[in-house]
């Protein structure tokens, strides 16, 4: 998918025939050192977060399952309770960002070019150009893709999936280390569950159980604000569980720590 994430380096074993198959010790080595130094920025990153008290939120999922939209409603309803701020990630265009300012959130664009996911420096770069201190959440939305975003550690404290109902209902099985590493699942468009007899949504929390997970699962609408509540409630008990925690417990703490 990209040379950064190592999906290059694991395809490179196969440009060559089972006598030359000397490429994917190094490609492993290479990929284990990336991801380790991905990791010790991340918990820089969520040091860095801590200490200005923000509580982040990486936003995952398939490309058009409604990030931000869901990123705007949820703006619209926390409006004059809380500080948001949102990193956006795109391989290119600054259309998200720019529908998150129309609100008068502050937003930084990420634009990876033909990276398929965000990773740990590129939030560390963000974070000088937003105003942490005035904040009290920061929405991260990744790049939109089921696999690679799932292995990056950006330094968050929580992370969040999309679902949406036209993608069907068995992408937690297709996809179980996304689905496997959230905190909450969100099934979103719900609205158009009367067109689509095809998903179920006992099934997809089904599917969701039967790899492991079991964070919560929820339906939510942004046209007809259905589950928008139960968001904003778990939301609300996410941050003020990371505030009460005690620092030594939860700074430096990888999404990869806290699932195992």
């Amino acid at each position: 998918m990209c040379n950064d994430c190592g999906c290059a380096a694991h395809d490179s074993r196969h440009d060559h025939d089972d006598s030359t198959p000397r490429r994917q010790p190094r490609s492993l080595t290479v990929l284990h050192d990336l991801m380790a130094e991905n990791d010790r920025m991340a918990k820089h990153n969520r040091a860095h977060l801590d200490e200005a008290n923000v509580f982040a939120v990486n936003l995952m999922s398939a490309p058009g399952s409604g990030k931000t939209a869901l990123l705007e409603a949820t703006i619209e309803a926390l409006k004059g309770r809380l500080h948001i701020g949102v990193i956006e990630g795109d391989l290119a265009t600054e259309n998200d960002a720019a529908r998150i300012r129309r609100h008068g959130v502050p937003a930084v664009q990420i634009t990876t070019g033909t990276a398929c996911h965000l990773d740990a420096q590129m939030i560390h770069a963000a974070l000088h150009d937003m105003p942490l201190q005035g904040l009290d959440v920061l929405f991260i939305e990744n790049v939109g893709n089921l696999v690679c975003p799932a292995s990056f550690d950006l330094g968050q404290h929580r992370n969040v999936t999309l679902l949406s109902v036209p993608e069907g209902d068995d992408k937690p099985a297709k996809y179980p280390i996304m689905f496997r590493g959230s905190d909450i699942i969100l099934v979103s468009k719900t609205d158009l569950l009367p067109h689509f007899d095809d998903f179920r949504f006992d099934r997809a929390e089904a599917a969701v159980r039967e790899i492991g997970c079991v964070s919560p699962v929820i339906g939510i609408s942004v046209r007809s604000k259905g589950g928008l509540d139960p968001w904003i409630d778990w939301l609300d008990r996410q941050r003020l569980d990371r505030r009460a925690a005690k620092p030594a417990t939860v700074i430096g703490e990888s999404a990869h720590e806290r699932h195992g």
